[in-house]
């Protein structure tokens, strides 16, 4: 364990802080000093993860235990991390927020969205957003990161190349977004329940998704439109973009562009394929991994171009997109602990 880098997990119990605890204890060069959960002081990780049951003797801390160390990662729910982030930023020089609190770089759009006022909007500017295909030389410098909702990432990097090469009409992009049942978290309610969620498609946020703020900041596009739909699915998010294209280009300059954008990122897969059971994205084959698989297709009959892309909400989405902030930020290859293929079939 000599020389590598000390890490610890604040709210390491729920489904990001297990994948995300995961990842870090197959990475050659970390240690995980602490995990802390108000719900599961003193018990092994395995209680809230049973997964890693002989992975490691890892108990839960509580949060005023937390000690000094290299980098922190910071799982709490909305709010309750820009609150303690003075704090944390006194125990560590690095800091990675895998919550909203950090997103937005406006102070007002946390009203806007999240009706509450940041406790904290003087630190908004510390920190750059977390995706790496958008913001890797900025990675390289900065101590304080947050990382994209899985949401709106899948949506940035399905829309990205479009929108840096000006192909689209930046004010008529509309995303149908279909989420996993682990993108709510592990606390029940009523519409986890299942008898209420099993078998259900159901539109839980037709208009005003949170997440658009995201895109819309990240794109620097005028007008971005987001529905949400739970489906039966436990990890994955799978969004389907409506873009119209400004000029009659075909597919493969399409395709040129993204090979243009992508061709050399580690996490990105260009999926277009006439056959075959697999020719668009598929969450389910993703599961565990920290890819994003993207898709096009364009309307032969119009300027209608609908791009498909699919990601784990958990991994890329969450955990998998803050491993790979951290080793950029800390000079490392970019895709070390993150090299699961994922499996076929499952």
């Amino acid at each position: 364990m000599k020389n590598r880098l000390k890490v610890s997990i604040v709210g390491g119990s729920g489904y990001a802080g297990g994948e995300l605890l995961r990842i870090l204890l197959n990475h050659p060069k970390v240690s995980i000093q602490q995990v802390t959960s108000q719900r599961f002081v003193n018990q092994h990780v395995g209680v809230a993860h049973p997964n890693l049951r002989k992975q490691t003797g890892l108990l839960f801390s509580s949060l005023s235990e937390l000690r000094r160390c290299d980098l922190l990662f910071v799982g709490l729910p909305n709010k309750k991390s820009a609150e303690k982030m003075p704090q944390f930023m006194k125990l560590a020089p690095k800091i990675i927020d895998l919550g909203c609190d950090f997103r937005l770089k406006n102070p007002s759009d946390y009203k806007k969205w999240y009706q509450w006022e940041h406790p904290e909007p003087n630190l908004l500017k510390k920190f750059v957003y977390g995706i790496a295909e958008l913001h890797r030389e900025k990675l390289k410098e900065v101590d304080f990161v947050a990382c994209g909702g899985c949401e709106a990432t899948c949506s940035i990097l399905a829309l990205y190349p479009l929108v840096k090469n000006s192909l689209i009409k930046d004010n008529q992009v509309i995303i149908d977004a279909k989420l996993g049942s682990s993108a709510a978290g592990n606390r029940p309610t009523l519409a986890s329940h299942h008898p209420e969620r099993s078998g259900c498609v159901r539109s839980y946020k037709p208009t005003g998704h949170r997440h658009t703020a995201e895109v819309v900041q990240e794109l620097k596009v005028d007008e971005v439109h987001i529905s949400a739909t739970a489906i039966e699915m436990v990890r994955g998010v799978l969004i389907t973009a409506q873009v119209f294209l400004l000029k009659n280009i075909q597919e493969k300059d399409i395709w040129q562009v993204y090979h243009q954008e992508y061709g050399r990122e580690p996490f990105i897969r260009i999926i277009k394929s006439k056959t075959g059971v697999f020719r668009y994205p598929e969450p389910k084959i993703l599961a565990g991994t920290n890819f994003c698989d993207i898709g096009f297709e364009k309307d032969h009959l119009s300027n209608r171009l609908v791009v498909i892309a699919a990601i784990d909400n958990l991994t890329k989405g969450t955990a998998g997109q803050a491993v790979q902030a951290m080793n950029i930020m800390v000079g490392w290859e970019e895709t070390l602990g993150l090299k699961f293929p994922g499996l076929h079939p499952i």
